[in-house]
């Protein structure tokens, strides 16, 4: 079983990075995806309260707050948890979204929900930092505004051990963008 793994694995490896195979391959499925499965999450009572309630917390913190935070959180990551990590890891949004990657059947890596300002609202697994805000992730979704789609190159994540791609998304109510989710889609499972 082990060696079909690793012989599926080198064989997804050498598509994606066969000559002329260009990082959206997968784009397709991808988006299918999105449609049939994650668009229906972002207007989910769940996770508009949850963002909701964390923007009343966060809009006013400033860059020197948000760092700190940011290494707070990383030391916590790297310790197994903290303060920080645990209340965002034991949340109720969090355990909403380790249900929907349990129901996904290994198609998700990883699910996490940010804030307007890019802080970590909820996710499935630990992320590796608590401040999403400078990367596309963020910035390609809830700074586009609203109904803006992110498709990430495919890449391999050691942690989950597979090939997969990030698909960002705007999370708005009434029309105004309040943060964004990304799901980590592991190609193989597509």
């Amino acid at each position: 079983m082990k060696f079909l793994i690793k012989a599926m694995t080198v064989a997804v490896a050498m598509f994606v990075l066969a000559p002329g195979a260009k990082a959206n391959d997968f784009e397709p499925q991808i988006k299918a995806f999105y449609e049939s499965t994650v668009k229906a999450w972002l207007s989910d009572p769940a996770v508009i309260a949850a963002i909701k309630a964390q923007n009343g917390e966060t809009s006013g913190y400033d860059a020197a707050k948000i760092d700190t935070l940011d290494k707070q959180w990383r030391a916590e990551a790297k310790a197994g948890g903290g303060d920080l990590v645990n209340k965002v890891a034991g949340n109720s949004l969090s355990a909403w979204l380790k249900g929907k990657k349990d129901e996904a059947g290994g198609k998700i890596a990883e699910i996490f929900v940010m804030d307007a300002k890019g802080l970590n609202v909820g996710m499935s697994d630990t992320t590796s930092d608590y401040m999403q805000g400078d990367e596309g992730k963020h910035q390609k979704t809830f700074g586009a505004g609203a109904d803006a789609v992110f498709i990430d190159e495919v890449e391999f994540d050691e942690s989950s051990g597979a090939f997969q791609s990030q698909l960002s998304a705007t999370v708005s109510d009434g029309g105004s963008p309040i943060g964004a989710i990304t799901v980590g889609v592991n190609v193989e499972k597509l």
